[in-house]
Formats: C-alpha cells, structure tokens, sequence
C-alpha cells in the first residue's frame, strides 16, 4: 500500500471515530443493554441486577415461556439444528409447512411465505409483484423495512401525510390520472413509536372506490389486536379484504425471528418463484417453526394472554397520566412517554435503569427531531405489582429530572 493509499485508509477510520464521537458527545449514542437471562417481564442484566423490563416486544410474554422453550427443544431433536440450505433446494421440512398453513388459517388468508426475517419479508414482496407500470401508495411513516422493499421496486411511489386518508385519496386519485395498471396502498397496522392504530376501515372503503389493493404490515398486531388477536384487520372488521399481510414472529408470536407474508396463492407462488430474500437465504431454523406452532395453538384456544395484556395496557396508561407524564393517546401496548429532547430522553432511561426499570430513549433519526421519548411496551407477563413498581420509579425519576412535578 503506498502513502497516498495509506492515507485515505486512515481517513476512512479517523472520520468515523469523528462521527462516533460526535454522537457521544451529543447525548445521542445508543448503548445496548446486555441481559443475562432469559427475555420476560423481569430480566437480569449483565451486571446482576434485576430489572423490570417495560421496553421488549414481548407483548404475549411467551419470549421466556416455558412451553414456548420447550416446543423449540421438541422440533430441533426432531428436524436438527438447521437445513444448511435455501427453501427450493433442499431446506424446506413439514414443519415449515405446517406453520404457513397454520398463520394462513389464523390470519385468515389462503397462503403464506415464510421469510428469515419480518425485514426480509417486506424487503422481498414488493420487486416480484409490481414494476413501472403499477403505483405503490404509502404512509410517511412506514417501517423502514417497507421503505427500503419500495426503493427495490420499479413501481411509481407515492406517499401519504402519516394515518391522513384525505391526502391518502389525493394520492389515490393521482395514481389513477396517472394511468398507473395495478396501484395498492401499504401501511403499517400498528406504528411502532407512536402505537397509532391505521385506520383499515377507512383505507379499504378507498381502495374499494379507487380499484387499489391493500397491504398490511401486522408486527406489532399479530397475536393481539383484535377480538380473537388476529391484528388490525379484525380490529376493524376488515377480515378478507386485505390483500397481503406481512408479519414477524419475533414480537408477540413468540419473540425469536422470522417473517411472512399471507395473501392469496397466486401471490405467495409468484414470491416463491421471484422474492430474492426467499431465494437466496437460509430456511427458517426448525426449532423456530416449531415454537412459532407452539404459539399458534395457544393463542388460538384462549384470549387469556390478549386480554391480560390491555389490562395492563389501560392501568398503565391511566396511571402514567395521573402522575403528570405526557404520552400519545391510545389503546395499544406501546405507550411513548413523550421527552422531546434527546439527551432528556437518555437521562431519564439512565435513571429508570438505576431504579430498577428497563427502557429505552428514543430520538432523531429513529423519530422527529423534538419528539425524543422513552417508549413503554406492556405485556401479558407484567404482574400489577411490578407496573405499579415501574410506576414509582417513573414518577421519582420524573420529579428528580423535573420532568413533572
């Protein structure tokens, strides 16, 4: 390597420390929390202590359960450790099988696709089924992943002002102008910063009027929303006109990884035949398949946990509220206690951690500038005593940052 080469290898290195430095100095640093046990409703951190944990997806507390465990032990002695494969080679077991046609029947779709990841999932369906021709119509604040399965298509993109289904219908109404042949709109059922609930009924009355499909992305509703916990479509009784569904089964499903999508089975042949996160990645490891089965069965024989977790829900909101916090309104588990600034946002988490209550701060890029939060993720495993224990700590940090009075 000669000097000038030298050079700008140290460059490279120099500006991120630059850049790396900068952020700590900022307040904005992310710093990972590293648990020493098994996820749940309490955890134990690397240094020992324990901590209640409000900031995990684990919204059906079935990450730690101990049936959930044991389901994965059962299917990894039966179906081993890995396929060491893709899915059209040599990957696929009846596991795999057996857990899209049983996430078809609980979503209430004809088929589904199993992915490696929920990212993966939205990263891979868009490319296979839409090109020039066709107008994918999105909200502001669609999950990133959706953001990035858009940018791989050919598709003319259009976004709508976030949950907006005035600018929604403009959008709709330009594609149309446009002469676009196939147009669908994609949301988020859930948003995950905010717990805004996508208003489905209203999205599929316009797709009705404007001859568009409808895609879902149910991570943070699979298992819980609604009546039964089939999502936002059976939130707003919208079952059998959504179009595709995309999902995890990493938060309330289970909480490990996996993605799918669910539609009809044309649609879920062509991503069979053409989504290259399918094609080109490793199968879904069996002892995942098998607890995600697990899972299945037992939300579908009970509401218990469902029910259990808006329980939580509303006491915990009820009570943030009472002690003077501002949170943004509504009816799901995600609850954002809203901070506004960033470095508040990591003090005040720094803080909760000392008294015993795992969250997080959240901050610019991840939300708007000036919207800085920690954002609270009830769970069906969460007892009454440690929320109101979560509770006391929140309001004595609270006072102590003059957050509230």
């Amino acid at each position: 390597m000669n000097t000038a080469d030298k050079d700008h290898h140290h460059a490279f290195y120099s500006g991120l420390q630059d850049t790396l430095g900068q952020l700590r100095e900022s307040g904005l640093y992310k710093v990972e929390r590293v648990l020493a046990s098994r996820q749940g409703a309490e955890v134990v951190g690397s240094d020992g202590r324990h901590l209640i944990n409000m900031c995990a997806n684990n919204y059906l507390g079935l990450s730690g359960n101990e049936h959930t465990v044991q389901a994965a032990i059962q299917a990894t002695e039966k179906y081993g450790y890995g396929l060491s494969s893709v899915r059209f080679i040599c990957g696929t077991q009846t596991v795999h099988k057996e857990l899209e046609a049983a996430l078809a029947q609980f979503l209430g779709m004809e088929d589904t696709i199993l992915y490696a990841a929920a990212f993966d999932a939205n990263g891979g369906v868009f490319e296979p089924l839409f090109d020039a021709q066709d107008a994918i119509i999105s909200d502001a604040l669609n999950h990133a992943s959706i953001i990035d399965g858009i940018r791989l298509c050919k598709a003319a993109r259009y976004r709508y002002a976030h949950n907006d289904m005035a600018d929604l219908e403009v959008q709709l109404q330009t594609a149309s102008s446009e002469g676009r042949r196939h147009k669908i709109i994609v949301t988020d059922g859930v948003f995950s910063m905010d717990g805004t609930i996508a208003q489905l009924d209203k999205i599929c009355a316009l797709a009705d009027r404007y001859g568009a499909l409808v895609m879902i992305d149910e991570c943070h509703a699979s298992g819980f929303m609604g009546a039964t916990g089939r999502g936002t479509h059976e939130h707003h009784n919208v079952m059998g006109r959504i179009d595709i569904i995309t999902g995890t089964l990493g938060k309330a499903l289970g909480g490990a990884m996996g993605g799918f999508v669910s539609s009809r089975r044309e649609v879920i042949d062509m991503l069979r035949q053409k989504s290259r996160p399918y094609l080109f990645s490793n199968t879904l490891a069996p002892s995942i398949a098998g607890a995600s089965l697990e899972v299945l069965k037992t939300i579908t024989a009970s509401t218990e946990l469902r029910d259990r977790l808006h329980a939580n829900t509303t006491h915990f909101r009820r009570e943030i509220l009472q002690l003077g916090f501002t949170i943004k309104p509504g009816t799901h588990p995600v609850v954002p206690v809203m901070l506004f600034e960033a470095t508040v946002a990591q003090q005040f988490a720094a803080r909760l951690y000392e008294l015993g209550v795992l969250v997080s701060g959240f901050f610019f890029p991840v939300v708007p500038m000036g919207q800085a939060r920690v954002r609270v993720q009830l769970s069906a495993a969460h007892s009454t005593e440690q929320i109101n224990k979560a509770l006391a700590a929140f309001a004595q940090a609270g006072r102590e940052l003059r957050i509230i009075n």
